[in-house]
């Protein structure tokens, strides 16, 4: 039962507090997280995504990934020349045939709870959660993809 109770305790505390009807932008909900639990990899020393690009497998070896230090930066994975990378990174599975989550899953938080929570406040974000890639997305789809600065 503590266990249970001290699960619940870091998932209020970690989590990013979103209230039900309030909207979830760059400057006051996912930039905190970015810095929080990302930016070791993704940070302003890690390649844009057209030097990641050029060398990926270099730069995962040095545990490195696109640089996601700002806003512009993100939407490259979000609604930019890799839409839809970031949705796949972060997914939990339950989207995809074979029901695997995302490579990136795991970082969205310590426990089951805390990573749900996440989940849910990248996908109120986003707005239209895909996994498709670019062109893969109709123009009605990209559209749909909102994730607002501020």
């Amino acid at each position: 039962m503590s266990r249970i109770l001290t699960a619940a305790f870091v998932v209020m505390v970690t989590a990013v507090p979103v209230s039900a009807g309030e909207a979830v932008t760059y400057e006051k909900d996912i930039k905190g997280f970015i810095a929080k639990r990302c930016i070791f990899c993704h940070g302003p020393k890690s390649p844009t995504m057209e030097e990641f690009d050029r060398d990926k497998e270099g730069y995962k070896k040095k545990m490195k990934g696109p640089r996601f230090d700002t806003y512009g930066n993100l939407m490259v994975v979000v609604k930019g020349s890799d839409a839809g990378a970031l949705m796949r990174r972060l997914d939990d599975g339950k989207n995809t045939k074979d029901g695997k989550p995302g490579n990136m899953y795991l970082n969205l938080g310590s426990t089951d709870a805390e990573r749900a929570a996440s989940l849910e406040i990248f996908k109120k974000w986003i707005g239209k959660w895909t996994l498709k890639k670019k062109k893969e997305l109709s123009k009605e789809e990209m559209e749909a993809i909102k994730a607002p600065e501020k």
